[in-house]
């Protein structure tokens, strides 16, 4: 039977997407935190301290270790937060009964201290009582600790007794099904934007198989849920819809981006922009209201877990980070000018730095190649644009703009990250610049003129395949932890080029 084009295409969509969707059930539903020989020493060597060149040592554990499907301290402080509010009806995930000690012993209780199960660095203690808080911003482990409630209603589920199904559940609502509607939506707007099928078919591939979305499937985090919330808010606007339903979709959902990853504030500031352009008076009020309801329950979150109306992180430096024995007061060590061993501390310069974030080990470009592309296409796209044109019409100037709206936002949060020395903005040891995943769809979609371009030949084509394959290799190399470094990274240690646990 001969298919449409546009048929064939739509099966292929439906394969793949089905391929990426499992790929995300599996890793979670065989998730298990590994111990690798390769980051361990035996136990009788081990001193748990430094070697004479300055390398940590790890000591391989003497006894079985207890089963987890958590990977880090960053989505154990969220799973923390969500067990304490279900379990306890309280933020609060561990306390220090003599909190103003400057030196060990500390008396350390609660969640985060109860056999490791939960242990984090990433929290903060309140220096006026004492009492520990996850140092993630409590929205999203509020909205999740609510799924948990009803798990725990319903079915009498305990995420202790049964943490892989609750676990699993959780994951499974906050990062398969967003990704499933997510791709679902992008082939739309990749049917309406695309001019070829080669086009249409790289960029539902690279979305369905070659990001670090996939990669992450596994861990609870906010990065991949931020991704998803920017597409739903872009989608009413490109697809040129114009109800006052549509326009408070995209409100809604690019507060919602900006509250999981606050950098996306300037997304949310684009389609405010964009829909007062469309409609001035009735889109933007309610585009406005969408946002005002995100808004207001963020803020909500921050004071009932706090006491405060800002997050944690917005003290960063300060007392609440800075108590005796935080793992970030080793930043005192560094400025005295003391080696502190480990990725989340190193001195690099600006230049290195921005490299690395761009083309490097943990670089934008160089982990996901396909992006090399995307950025010629959406220079392409922004010199399409002509104001006299209709903005509405998916035909008109509303594409071109989003391409000049993408270029812009980009370029604006590369130089904030640039322009900071801190090093944890390398995300500590993660696969991939973490910190930018909500710019995934937007760099999808705006390299729809270039992956066009791509399949005007066979020499491109193959080019094509090249920058997809190690696109793919990139998301898949961390299969069994994303809280793991990339393979760049790993190939420079390797070879004695970078190496941040050793002394320089």
């Amino acid at each position: 039977m001969n298919y449409p084009a546009a048929a064939l295409r739509k099966n292929v969509y439906l394969l793949i997407g089905a391929v990426g969707v499992a790929v995300m059930v599996a890793k979670i539903v065989g998730a298990e935190n590994v111990f690798e020989p390769s980051r361990y020493k035996p136990a009788t060597e081990a001193n748990f301290g430094f070697d004479r060149e300055g390398k940590p040592e790890r000591g391989w554990p003497a006894t079985r270790p207890e089963p987890s499907m958590t990977f880090s301290s960053n989505d154990r402080s969220r799973w923390a937060t969500i067990k304490a509010l279900v379990d306890n009806g309280t933020y609060e995930i561990g306390r220090r009964s003599n909190f103003q000690a400057k030196t060990p012993p500390f008396d350390d209780i609660g969640i985060i201290f109860e056999g490791g199960k939960l242990t984090t660095l990433d929290v903060v203690m309140n220096p006026d009582t004492g009492v520990y808080y996850s140092s993630k911003p409590p929205l999203l482990s509020t909205m999740l600790a609510g799924e948990y409630w009803l798990l725990n209603k319903s079915l009498n589920w305990n995420i202790d007794r049964d943490r892989w199904p609750v676990m699993a559940t959780i994951l499974i609502t906050v990062n398969v099904l967003p990704f499933a509607l997510f791709l679902f939506l992008l082939s739309k707007l990749i049917e309406t934007h695309g001019t070829t099928d080669f086009g249409k078919l790289f960029a539902f591939t690279l979305a369905g198989l070659g990001t670090f979305l996939t990669t992450f499937s596994m861990t609870l985090n906010n990065h991949s849920p931020a991704a998803y919330c920017v597409l739903f808010a872009a989608y009413p606007i490109l697809m040129g819809r114009t109800s006052t339903s549509a326009f408070f979709q995209a409100g809604f959902f690019a507060a919602l981006a900006a509250a999981f990853e606050l950098p996306a504030l300037a997304f949310t500031a684009a389609i405010l922009l964009a829909v007062l352009w469309l409609n001035p008076k009735r889109g933007l009020l309610f585009a406005a209201i969408g946002v005002f309801i995100v808004n207001a329950a963020w803020f909500a979150c921050n004071y009932a877990a706090l006491g405060k109306f800002m997050p944690a992180y917005g003290d960063f430096g300060g007392p609440w980070y800075d108590y005796p024995g935080s793992h970030w007061k080793k930043w005192e060590l560094v400025k005295a000018g003391q080696f502190v061993p480990g990725i989340d501390f190193n001195q690099e310069r600006t230049p290195i730095y921005a490299f690395h974030l761009l083309f490097g080990h943990h670089g934008w470009f160089s982990l996901t190649p396909a992006f090399l592309a995307t950025g010629v296409g959406l220079v392409m796209l922004t010199m399409r644009i002509r104001l006299k044109s209709p903005p509405v019409a998916t035909g008109g100037m509303m594409f071109p703009l989003f391409g000049a709206m993408t270029l812009a936002i980009s370029i604006t949060v590369f130089a904030f990250y640039l322009t900071r020395t801190h090093s944890y903005n390398y995300g500590g040891n993660t696969s991939g610049p973490r910190w930018l995943f909500w710019l995934i769809p937007l760099w999808i979609l705006g390299g729809l003129p270039a992956f066009d371009a791509l399949g005007r030949t066979r020499l491109r084509r193959m080019l094509a395949a090249t920058l997809l394959g190690f696109s793919v290799l990139s998301a898949f190399y961390p299969a069994w932890n994303p809280w793991r470094n990339p393979w760049i990274l790993q190939a420079l240690e390797r070879l004695e080029i970078v190496n941040y646990d050793r002394k320089p």
